[in-house]
Protein backbone atom coordinates (compact mmCIF):
# COMPACT_ATOMS: atom_id res chain seq x y z
CA UNK A 1 0.00 0.00 0.00
CA UNK A 2 1.60 3.47 -0.79
CA UNK A 3 0.97 6.22 1.11
CA UNK A 4 2.92 9.03 2.20
CA UNK A 5 2.81 9.36 5.56
CA UNK A 6 5.34 11.66 6.17
CA UNK A 7 5.19 14.02 3.36
CA UNK A 8 1.79 14.80 4.56
CA UNK A 9 2.64 15.73 7.57
CA UNK A 10 5.29 17.76 6.25
CA UNK A 11 3.03 19.85 4.05
CA UNK A 12 1.03 20.44 6.97
CA UNK A 13 4.24 21.90 9.40
CA UNK A 14 5.69 19.02 11.05
CA UNK A 15 9.75 19.33 11.61
CA UNK A 16 10.35 16.04 13.27
CA UNK A 17 11.07 12.34 12.34
CA UNK A 18 9.08 9.23 12.82
CA UNK A 19 9.25 5.29 13.11
CA UNK A 20 5.65 3.72 12.08
CA UNK A 21 4.70 0.53 11.92
CA UNK A 22 1.16 -1.73 11.01
CA UNK A 23 0.29 -4.77 11.42
CA UNK A 24 -2.22 -7.50 11.16
CA UNK A 25 -3.50 -9.56 14.22
CA UNK A 26 -1.44 -12.66 12.71
CA UNK A 27 1.67 -10.60 12.78
CA UNK A 28 1.76 -9.76 8.87
CA UNK A 29 3.21 -6.19 8.61
CA UNK A 30 0.91 -3.86 6.87
CA UNK A 31 2.85 -0.79 6.98
CA UNK A 32 6.18 0.47 7.66
CA UNK A 33 8.48 3.87 7.94
CA UNK A 34 11.69 4.02 9.70
CA UNK A 35 10.47 0.83 11.77
CA UNK A 36 13.83 0.37 13.56
CA UNK A 37 15.17 3.52 14.15
CA UNK A 38 15.67 3.96 18.02
CA UNK A 39 13.75 6.47 19.04
CA UNK A 40 14.05 7.09 23.44
CA UNK A 41 11.04 5.11 24.69
CA UNK A 42 8.95 7.52 26.93
CA UNK A 43 6.22 5.46 28.33
CA UNK A 44 6.18 2.86 26.29
CA UNK A 45 9.14 1.30 28.32
CA UNK A 46 6.14 0.56 30.54
CA UNK A 47 4.40 -2.15 28.59
CA UNK A 48 7.68 -4.53 28.53
CA UNK A 49 7.09 -3.95 32.42
CA UNK A 50 3.43 -5.15 32.40
CA UNK A 51 4.24 -7.86 30.53
CA UNK A 52 7.16 -9.19 32.56
CA UNK A 53 5.13 -8.18 35.96
CA UNK A 54 2.04 -10.74 34.65
CA UNK A 55 4.14 -13.62 34.07
CA UNK A 56 5.99 -13.29 37.37
CA UNK A 57 2.15 -13.19 39.00
CA UNK A 58 0.82 -16.18 36.31
CA UNK A 59 4.31 -17.94 37.87
CA UNK A 60 3.31 -17.35 41.64
CA UNK A 61 6.23 -15.28 42.36
CA UNK A 62 4.12 -11.84 42.39
CA UNK A 63 0.85 -11.99 43.93
CA UNK A 64 -0.94 -9.56 42.60
CA UNK A 65 -3.44 -8.73 45.68
CA UNK A 66 -0.05 -8.34 47.90
CA UNK A 67 0.63 -5.06 49.69
CA UNK A 68 3.80 -2.34 48.60
CA UNK A 69 4.18 0.61 50.42
CA UNK A 70 5.25 3.79 48.70
CA UNK A 71 7.68 5.87 50.73
CA UNK A 72 8.35 9.50 50.47
CA UNK A 73 11.57 8.72 48.75
CA UNK A 74 9.70 6.55 46.00
CA UNK A 75 7.94 9.78 44.88
CA UNK A 76 8.87 10.68 41.50
CA UNK A 77 7.24 14.13 39.41
CA UNK A 78 6.11 14.14 35.99
CA UNK A 79 3.11 11.86 35.02
CA UNK A 80 0.56 9.70 37.35
CA UNK A 81 -1.35 10.81 40.76
CA UNK A 82 0.76 9.08 43.29
CA UNK A 83 3.55 11.57 43.56
CA UNK A 84 0.47 14.00 45.00
CA UNK A 85 -0.16 11.72 47.80
CA UNK A 86 0.68 11.11 51.52
CA UNK A 87 3.68 8.44 51.69
CA UNK A 88 3.39 5.20 53.69
CA UNK A 89 0.40 4.77 50.61
CA UNK A 90 -0.65 0.98 51.24
CA UNK A 91 -1.22 -0.63 47.38
CA UNK A 92 -1.86 -3.65 45.68
CA UNK A 93 0.24 -4.92 42.86
CA UNK A 94 -2.72 -5.17 40.58
CA UNK A 95 -3.06 -1.11 41.52
CA UNK A 96 0.51 -0.31 41.00
CA UNK A 97 0.35 -1.98 37.43
CA UNK A 98 -3.27 -0.44 36.53
CA UNK A 99 -1.33 2.70 37.54
CA UNK A 100 1.60 2.73 35.64
CA UNK A 101 -0.64 2.00 32.40
CA UNK A 102 -3.75 4.12 32.84
CA UNK A 103 -2.46 7.49 34.40
CA UNK A 104 1.06 6.37 33.44
CA UNK A 105 2.23 6.65 36.51
CA UNK A 106 6.09 7.16 37.13
CA UNK A 107 6.18 6.70 41.10
CA UNK A 108 4.14 3.10 40.25
CA UNK A 109 6.69 2.76 37.68
CA UNK A 110 9.98 2.56 39.91
CA UNK A 111 8.11 0.34 42.20
CA UNK A 112 7.63 -1.75 39.22
CA UNK A 113 11.17 -1.85 38.14
CA UNK A 114 12.41 -1.96 41.90
CA UNK A 115 10.47 -5.52 41.64
CA UNK A 116 11.65 -6.49 38.88
CA UNK A 117 15.27 -5.18 38.30
CA UNK A 118 16.70 -3.20 35.36
CA UNK A 119 18.98 -6.12 34.24
CA UNK A 120 16.69 -8.91 34.92
CA UNK A 121 14.10 -6.74 32.35
CA UNK A 122 17.08 -6.35 30.04
CA UNK A 123 17.86 -10.12 29.96
CA UNK A 124 13.96 -10.21 29.46
CA UNK A 125 13.80 -8.14 25.98
CA UNK A 126 17.39 -9.80 24.68
CA UNK A 127 15.72 -13.44 25.41
CA UNK A 128 12.30 -12.27 23.69
CA UNK A 129 13.98 -10.74 20.88
CA UNK A 130 13.72 -7.14 21.25
CA UNK A 131 17.09 -6.39 21.33
CA UNK A 132 17.07 -2.69 20.21
CA UNK A 133 14.51 -1.76 23.26
CA UNK A 134 16.81 -0.92 26.12
CA UNK A 135 15.63 0.12 30.07
CA UNK A 136 18.74 1.92 31.60
CA UNK A 137 17.08 2.79 35.04
CA UNK A 138 14.01 4.57 36.79
CA UNK A 139 12.26 6.93 35.64
CA UNK A 140 12.38 11.23 36.66
CA UNK A 141 15.11 10.80 39.07
CA UNK A 142 16.66 13.47 40.81
CA UNK A 143 20.57 13.74 39.43
CA UNK A 144 22.01 12.13 42.54
CA UNK A 145 19.96 9.01 42.48
CA UNK A 146 20.96 8.31 38.70
CA UNK A 147 23.22 5.92 37.65
CA UNK A 148 26.34 5.19 35.91
CA UNK A 149 24.57 5.08 32.40
CA UNK A 150 21.54 8.01 32.95
CA UNK A 151 24.61 9.90 33.98
CA UNK A 152 26.00 9.41 30.46
CA UNK A 153 22.67 10.94 28.79
CA UNK A 154 21.87 7.38 27.89
CA UNK A 155 17.75 6.95 28.00
CA UNK A 156 15.05 3.82 27.77
CA UNK A 157 14.89 3.39 24.14
CA UNK A 158 12.91 1.20 21.80
CA UNK A 159 11.70 0.62 18.34
CA UNK A 160 8.49 0.77 16.57
CA UNK A 161 9.01 -2.42 14.89
CA UNK A 162 9.79 -3.82 18.84
CA UNK A 163 6.87 -2.77 20.11
CA UNK A 164 4.73 -4.14 17.65
CA UNK A 165 6.10 -7.18 18.34
CA UNK A 166 5.70 -6.74 21.60
CA UNK A 167 1.85 -6.43 21.38
CA UNK A 168 1.05 -8.53 18.75
CA UNK A 169 2.62 -11.41 20.80
CA UNK A 170 1.09 -10.31 23.96
CA UNK A 171 -2.39 -10.05 21.66
CA UNK A 172 -2.06 -13.67 20.54
CA UNK A 173 -1.10 -14.54 24.14
CA UNK A 174 2.64 -15.81 23.44
CA UNK A 175 3.56 -14.11 26.49
CA UNK A 176 0.65 -14.87 29.18
CA UNK A 177 -2.32 -17.74 29.65
CA UNK A 178 -5.44 -16.07 28.77
CA UNK A 179 -6.51 -14.67 32.22
CA UNK A 180 -3.54 -12.61 32.53
CA UNK A 181 -3.66 -11.54 28.63
CA UNK A 182 -6.97 -10.28 29.23
CA UNK A 183 -6.05 -8.05 32.17
CA UNK A 184 -3.30 -6.64 30.33
CA UNK A 185 -5.29 -5.88 27.17
CA UNK A 186 -8.00 -4.43 29.76
CA UNK A 187 -5.81 -2.39 31.73
CA UNK A 188 -4.31 -0.76 28.31
CA UNK A 189 -7.56 -0.54 26.91
CA UNK A 190 -8.18 1.96 30.37
CA UNK A 191 -4.99 3.70 29.26
CA UNK A 192 -6.63 7.53 29.79
CA UNK A 193 -4.31 9.61 27.39
CA UNK A 194 -5.91 8.98 24.04
CA UNK A 195 -3.87 11.81 21.63
CA UNK A 196 -2.71 9.95 18.75
CA UNK A 197 -4.00 6.52 17.90
CA UNK A 198 -7.97 6.77 19.64
CA UNK A 199 -7.70 10.54 19.24
CA UNK A 200 -9.45 10.32 15.56
CA UNK A 201 -11.58 7.01 16.27
CA UNK A 202 -14.98 7.58 15.45
CA UNK A 203 -17.65 7.49 17.90
CA UNK A 204 -21.13 6.35 18.25
CA UNK A 205 -24.23 8.42 19.00
CA UNK A 206 -23.70 7.65 22.45
CA UNK A 207 -20.35 9.60 22.24
CA UNK A 208 -18.44 6.13 22.72
CA UNK A 209 -15.85 4.80 20.55
CA UNK A 210 -16.55 2.80 17.82
CA UNK A 211 -13.30 0.49 17.87
CA UNK A 212 -11.49 -0.57 20.75
CA UNK A 213 -8.65 0.63 21.26
CA UNK A 214 -5.95 -1.08 23.88
CA UNK A 215 -2.67 1.43 24.05
CA UNK A 216 0.60 3.11 25.81
CA UNK A 217 1.23 7.12 25.26
CA UNK A 218 4.53 8.15 25.43
CA UNK A 219 5.87 12.04 25.86
CA UNK A 220 8.90 14.21 26.36
CA UNK A 221 9.80 17.53 25.06
CA UNK A 222 9.13 16.88 20.97
CA UNK A 223 8.38 12.91 21.52
CA UNK A 224 5.47 11.96 21.09
CA UNK A 225 4.51 7.88 21.04
CA UNK A 226 1.45 5.34 20.75
CA UNK A 227 1.79 2.01 20.32
CA UNK A 228 -1.61 -0.19 20.98
CA UNK A 229 -3.95 -2.82 19.47
CA UNK A 230 -7.15 -1.36 17.40
CA UNK A 231 -10.07 -3.07 16.92
CA UNK A 232 -11.43 -2.02 13.75
CA UNK A 233 -13.27 -4.63 11.38
CA UNK A 234 -9.46 -5.86 10.44
CA UNK A 235 -8.21 -5.65 13.68
CA UNK A 236 -4.56 -3.63 13.92
CA UNK A 237 -0.81 -3.81 15.71
CA UNK A 238 0.17 -0.09 15.80
CA UNK A 239 3.16 1.67 16.70
CA UNK A 240 3.97 5.64 16.05
CA UNK A 241 6.89 6.87 17.30
CA UNK A 242 7.84 10.76 16.63
CA UNK A 243 10.76 12.99 18.03
CA UNK A 244 11.94 16.52 17.38
CA UNK A 245 8.81 18.39 17.50
CA UNK A 246 8.83 21.86 17.56
CA UNK A 247 5.69 22.61 19.79
CA UNK A 248 7.28 21.21 23.20
CA UNK A 249 4.56 21.87 25.19
CA UNK A 250 2.40 18.70 27.08
CA UNK A 251 -0.89 19.69 26.01
CA UNK A 252 -3.71 17.98 24.53
CA UNK A 253 -4.14 20.29 21.70
CA UNK A 254 0.04 20.03 21.17
CA UNK A 255 0.47 21.40 17.78
CA UNK A 256 2.55 17.85 16.62
CA UNK A 257 0.14 15.95 18.51
CA UNK A 258 -2.86 16.95 16.41
CA UNK A 259 -1.13 16.63 13.30
CA UNK A 260 -0.22 13.14 13.64
CA UNK A 261 -3.42 11.65 14.50
CA UNK A 262 -5.10 13.71 11.37
CA UNK A 263 -2.68 11.83 9.34
CA UNK A 264 -2.26 9.04 11.56
CA UNK A 265 -6.56 8.20 11.22
CA UNK A 266 -6.81 7.55 7.20
CA UNK A 267 -4.04 5.40 7.43
CA UNK A 268 -5.35 3.20 9.92
CA UNK A 269 -9.08 3.45 8.73
CA UNK A 270 -7.99 1.91 5.36
CA UNK A 271 -5.74 -0.42 7.00
CA UNK A 272 -8.48 -1.47 9.03
CA UNK A 273 -11.04 -1.95 6.40
CA UNK A 274 -13.65 1.18 7.85
CA UNK A 275 -15.98 1.14 5.26
CA UNK A 276 -15.73 5.18 4.71
CA UNK A 277 -11.92 4.76 4.04
CA UNK A 278 -11.17 2.69 1.20
CA UNK A 279 -7.44 1.50 0.41
CA UNK A 280 -7.71 2.79 -2.80
CA UNK A 281 -8.43 6.52 -1.85
CA UNK A 282 -4.46 5.87 -0.32
CA UNK A 283 -2.67 5.17 -3.14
Amino acid sequence: MSFDFLGQLQERGFAGVLGVRVCDEAGQELFSLKADRVFPAASTIKIPLLVMALQAAQRGELILTDRVTMHAADRVPGAGVLHELSADLSLTWQDVLTLMIVVSDNTATNLVIDRLGVQAVNAWLDTAGFASTRLVGKLQLPPAQRNEAQRRGERNRTTAHDQTELLGRLWRGDFLDSTHTDLALSILSRQQYRDLIGRRVPCGATGEALYRVASKSGELGGVHHDVGVLWTPRPLVVALLSEGGLDLREHPENRDVTLLADVLWPLLAALGQVDSISPDRLS
